[in-house]
This record gives C-alpha cells, sequence and structure tokens, in this order.
C-alpha cells in the first residue's frame, strides 16, 4: 500500500516549516537514509532522510511552500513492487498545509544546520537553544507509516519500540526487531492523558494596535518562524515558571591578570596564538565548577522528578539576526580554560552562519548571558526550561569598593542569577553564586 511522507517535526516545539527544495523527484527509487528534500523551521535549514524503501510516486507539496503544517502530506512513497501510479493516485489524505507560494526563485541550498529548539530571553534580546520541555508519559511516538502498520498488524505498542531512524523515528525494522524479541504487546488500557499546557494569553489585534497610530505612520512586518517561537516560548516560560533573582558583584583585578598572563604564554602556531582566552570562557568555567561543588543546582524540574545532571553543560547565548542561540559547551567542568575557549569560538562562529548541528545546542543544563560588551551594568535574565537556572553577566568597570577601611578602586561586575524557585529555592541559588563568586575572584582556582 502506499506510504505517506509528512512533515516531520524536526523539534518538540515546530509546528510549521518550509519546503525549501526536493532533492529527489518523481520516478526515484529512496532508501532508508537517503535525502529527500530540505525544511526550512524558524531559523535552519534541515536535511530529511527517508526512513523507509520504495519509489517517490508523487510529490504533494512542491519545492518552495511555506508554512507546511507538521504532518501535512508532502510525497507519496509506492513500497517495493508497488505499482508506482497507483500509489500516487492511493495515498491517504493528510491535514492540509496552509501554505503560501514562496518567491519565486526557490531558496537556495543551505548547509545542515540545527533543528529549531526552545526560546527563551537574554534581558531585552532572546535566544533560542537549551532542551525543550521533557517528553510526558503522553507524548507522540515519532514512526513511520508502515513502521505503524506493520506494529498494528504485529499487537506491538509503538510507543514500547525504540527508533533508530532520524531523531529517534521509529522505522519498520525497528519494529521487526521488537516482534523478532517478543516486543510488549498493545497496552490493554490507554495511558492517562498528559495534563493540558496552560491556554496562552492572546495578544492584542492588529485593529487594537493599529488604531493608535495615524495611517501611513507604519509599516507591518510580517512575523517569521523565530519570532514565533520566541513569543511562544516566552510566553510559556513566564507563566509556568515562578522565577527567583540573586545578585552578587565579583571583583575581576585577579581574573584579568590571570587570563593576560595565560594569553601572554600561549604558544603559536603558524604566527598565531594557539588559543585566547576571554573572559566569557572564565566565566563558563567558573559557572560549570560551581555547579560541580554545589550539585543541588544542577537540576532540571519535572512534575513527578528532580532531574539532577550528572555534568554541567553550558549554554552560551550568541546573537544571530532575528534573536540569539546558545551553543552548548558540553561537561564544561572537565575542560580546559583553552579548550573551552576553542571550542566557543568555533561554535560562536558556526552559530552565526547558522551550522550548528542540533545536538550542539539542544538541551544543555544552564546558560550563560553576557551583555557586558555592549555596556549593560545589570540586568535578569528569563529561565530557559528545562534549565533551572541563568547567568545574566553585566559590563565590568570600575568601581570605588572599601578595603579594610580604606576606599580603593577596583574592576568589578555584576552578575544576576535567575532560578526556577520550584528547583532552586533562594538559599540554594545563593550558594550557587557564592560559589562562581568564589572561583572568579580566585581564579587560580579554576587551573587546578
Amino acid at each position: 500500500m502506499p506510504i505517506n511522507i509528512t512533515m516531520p517535526a524536526l523539534s518538540p516545539t515546530m509546528e510549521e516549516g518550509n519546503l525549501a527544495k526536493w532533492l529527489v523527484k518523481e520516478g526515484d527509487k529512496v532508501s532508508s537514509g537517503d535525502v529527500l528534500c530540505e525544511i526550512e523551521t524558524d531559523k535552519a535549514t534541515m536535511e530529511v532522510e527517508a526512513v523507509d524503501e520504495g519509489t517517490i510516486a508523487k510529490i504533494v507539496v512542491p519545492a518552495g511552500t511555506e508554512a507546511v503544517k507538521v504532518n501535512a502530506l508532502i510525497a507519496i512513497l509506492a513500497a517495493d513492487g508497488e505499482d508506482v501510479s497507483a500509489a500516487a493516485a492511493g495515498g491517504e489524505a493528510a491535514p492540509a498545509a496552509k501554505a503560501e507560494p514562496a518567491k519565486a526563485e526557490a531558496a537556495p541550498a543551505k548547509a545542515e544546520a540545527a533543528a529549531p529548539a526552545p526560546v527563551s530571553t537574554n534581558g531585552g534580546g532572546v535566544f533560542v537553544g537549551g532542551g525543550g520541555a521533557p517528553a510526558s508519559s503522553g507524548a507522540r511516538t515519532f514512526s513511520s507509516p508502515l513502521a505503524r502498520r506493520l506494529a498494528k498488524e504485529a499487537g506491538i505498542d509503538i510507543s514500547a519500540v525504540s527508533g533508530t531512524g532520524p531523531h529517534g523515528r521509529v522505522i519498520k525494522k525497528d519494529v521487526e526487531t521488537a516482534v523478532a524479541g517478543g516486543g510488549a504487546k498493545a497496552a490493554a488500557a490507554a495511558a492517562p492523558a498528559a495534563a493540558p499546557a496552560p491556554a496562552a494569553a492572546k495578544g492584542a489585534s492588529d485593529e487594537a494596535v493599529l488604531k493608535n497610530f495615524a495611517e501611513g505612520s507604519y509599516e507591518l512586518v510580517p512575523h517569521d518562524g523565530m519570532r514565533k517561537t520566541i513569543a511562544k516560548r516566552l510566553q510559556e516560560s513566564k507563566q509556568t515558571i515562578p522565577h527567583f533573582y540573586v545578585s552578587v558583584d565579583c571583583e575581576l583585578d585577579a581574573l584579568l591578570a590571570l587570563r593576560a598572563q595565560i594569553n601572554s604564554s600561549a604558544p603559536e602556531k603558524d604566527g598565531k596564538p594557539v588559543y585566547k582566552l576571554s573572559v566569557n570562557d572564565m566565566v563558563i568555567k567558573a559557572l560549570a565548577l560551581a555547579l560541580r561543588d554545589v550539585p543541588d543546582a544542577n537540576v532540571s524540574w519535572t512534575d513527578s522528578n528532580m532531574v539532577k545532571h550528572k555534568h554541567a553543560d553550558v549554554g552560551v547565548a550568541v546573537s544571530i539576526p532575528g534573536g540569539l542561540i546558545t551553543p552548548i559547551i558540553r561537561s564544561a567542568e572537565t575542560k580546559s580554560l583553552s579548550a573551552i575557549s576553542n571550542e566557543m569560538k568555533d561554535l560562536g562562529k558556526r552559530a552565526k552562519d547558522r551550522k550548528l548541528k542540533p545536538e550542539e545546542f539542544q538541551g544543555g543544563t544552564t546558560a550563560v548571558s553576557n551583555m557586558g560588551m555592549m555596556g549593560v551594568k545589570n540586568f535578569a535574565a528569563v529561565v530557559n526550561p528545562p534549565h533551572a537556572t541563568i547567568l545574566a553577566i553585566g559590563a565590568g568597570e570600575e568601581r570605588v569598593v572599601v578595603k579594610k577601611g580604606q576606599m580603593v578602586v577596583a574592576n568589578v561586575m555584576t552578575v544576576t542569577l535567575s532560578t526556577d524557585h520550584r528547583a532552586v529555592d533562594g538559599a540554594l541559588g545563593a550558594e550557587l553564586l557564592g560559589a562562581f563568586k568564589r572561583y572568579i575572584e580566585n581564579p587560580m582556582g579554576m587551573l587546578v
């Protein structure tokens, strides 16, 4: 029977995407793993692979179509041995895509990049990154049509089958493996449905806003996919997370002196130093070590459990047009300052070029948002679920401080820790921030 190819969900929050380019045509034979098309999400272009074998019988959604809904039918695949023309006429209907024709020229192919991820704020800015909300027991299992049919025929509960296809999708061979191994039969009773998420508050209508302005004094710029995702995630964060804020001033003189000493002693390769530390590199390391020292703060909240992370995976906000993305330094507490610096430079460059892979910016256990280079003295960032913390870094500046009864000038920066109060309360947040301050003011501790 014909196999429907539908618009995949490339991230937990994706609702629609643009079908930028087909890499196959009708009549082409494809195998599992072959690249079929390129999908543009809110900020990236990603290749979509076939999960079944057969012949492309019909392309339903042409290249360049915008706003194709997730699960909408985009093509029909004829299974091996099936008549292609019959398959093209017999594909099942799927939810129609509210598509708008793209520009006359199809979007150019882009380097493989990451699928969109949850969004949060960085004070006045916004970033895309971090992990999505943990899947509930009622979450939909992504699977190919053929896999679902085989599972149904075998009496297998598709949600109990481990997927090995792209992004964990259950494919034909996964079901066959489950059948051969005596996979779990379909449950007698369906599991209780997950509680619905709070309804999102609607913004003001165009009419309600525009009536306040003189006609001709403005122009309307439609929201792109990134901005829609930003709005949804910000609203979710502020509606569901009870934020708590802790601020502290950190003296930077010792850190700046150590940074200068390390950079001046860096070996050279091809006439260039092999590393050059920034203050932000040292901030990442200090936060990672602080989370190692205060493991109860390295957590994520779920309705049933506290998720305690074994490593400090630190996301770092990087500005891109229309928002920010947070590439992640994995297990940052185990890495040297030079390794963090070089990795961050590579991730930052590819983030600006929109060439990050999903695993390079999805997930993480915390985040750093540094607006100090913009001259911002102090701000509070918004927690990016499922993170329980985010650290906002202000500008380092000369201030008068009192030491042993004497007024002296020191380089000082203000940092603010935002926490999810369900997981990290005030005392625990203060303990974490105190550990961070110790590493910043005694930076030799980051070298041992």
